[in-house]
């Protein structure tokens, strides 16, 4: 059976784990772990909601005051989850946002209303976090790994991270949260995306995307060092330059470029369902990983 969006049935998920993300707090500090080691952190419903509960907790708590997401695992995140046995792209969830459920819907209205609520709309509602977050990355942090990483407010990553949008092999301009511009001067954005090559640690730090990169073995002190500060700062004082920060990226015109470029994200969707047969254009995990390792020039 195709594993394309014209098909609303499938079998249900196997799940290798009942907690796809730890929660833990330290010294005014919550710990929000990826927890899908198995694969590589990628990300299905099951986690997106998971990631949701833990940051809404973190909100709740006025007991912390900075939020850090972080991995155990070999990688920060490979992505979104197409191709694992606990890949739910057919399930219904129990949804946080307007959308209506995607999962009895077939075409293209299947792919757009799951990711407007799964994809687009968490990264959103996550960049909006009324409290300080860090992304403390290590290893690959990968297409949709991207979004995590960028919707927080600062990434400390580990000099042997490394950052990259491989997605143009599928036929997509770019991942869902279009914030590549933004992230990168436009000229290294296009060369980031047409490439599709791993950007290191240390060339993200200079484009500008990356707060600060530290050796692997310093990377967790380093995050505590700077979440311990941030938690010094009074409460409202950090809520308010957060929000003053993102409101002058929206009036650069961030979230109507991200609506645009979602929109063109979804016509690839769909020409890839009239073209190929499928709406990921027949890629799976494993097939994107071969095709990414040959692209970046791996053995």
């Amino acid at each position: 059976m195709s594993d394309g969006i014209v098909d609303p049935v499938d079998q249900p998920p196997e799940y290798e784990t009942d907690t796809p993300v730890l929660y833990s707090v330290t010294d005014r500090i919550a710990w929000v772990t990826l927890n899908r080691p198995k694969f590589h952190n990628v990300q299905n419903s099951q986690m997106t909601y998971a990631l949701d509960d833990a940051f809404r907790r973190a909100v709740d708590d006025d007991n912390v005051a900075c939020i850090v997401l972080k991995s155990d695992a070999k990688h920060f995140s490979a992505g979104h989850d197409i191709g694992t046995p606990g890949r739910d792209f057919h399930s219904s969830v129990d949804r946080r946002l307007m959308w209506y459920d995607h999962a009895n819907k077939a075409g293209a209205e299947k792919a757009y209303i799951r990711e407007q609520e799964q994809y687009l709309g968490m990264c959103k509602r996550w960049r909006d976090i009324p409290k300080p977050t860090i992304a403390q990355v290590h290893g690959g942090c990968i297409a949709g790994g991207l979004m995590l990483a960028w919707v927080c407010d600062l990434i400390i990553a580990s000099d042997d991270a490394f950052f990259q949008d491989p997605v143009l092999q599928m036929g997509f301009p770019g991942l869902e949260y279009f914030a590549h511009c933004h992230e990168l001067n436009v000229r290294i954005a296009k060369e980031f995306l047409f490439l599709g090559e791993r950007m290191p640690a240390v060339r993200a730090y200079e484009m500008g995307m990356v707060n600060r990169v530290v050796p692997r073995a310093d990377l967790a002190d380093e995050v505590v060092k700077i979440a311990t500060r941030i938690s010094e700062q009074p409460r409202l004082a950090l809520q308010l330059a957060k929000q003053a920060c993102n409101h002058m990226e929206t009036l650069s015109g961030k979230n109507a470029g991200i609506d645009a470029a979602f929109g063109y994200h979804h016509f690839a969707h769909a020409n890839n369902t009239l073209v190929k047969g499928d709406y990921i254009a027949g890629f799976d995990g494993k097939k994107m990983a071969e095709a990414n390792k040959k692209q970046s020039g791996e053995d």
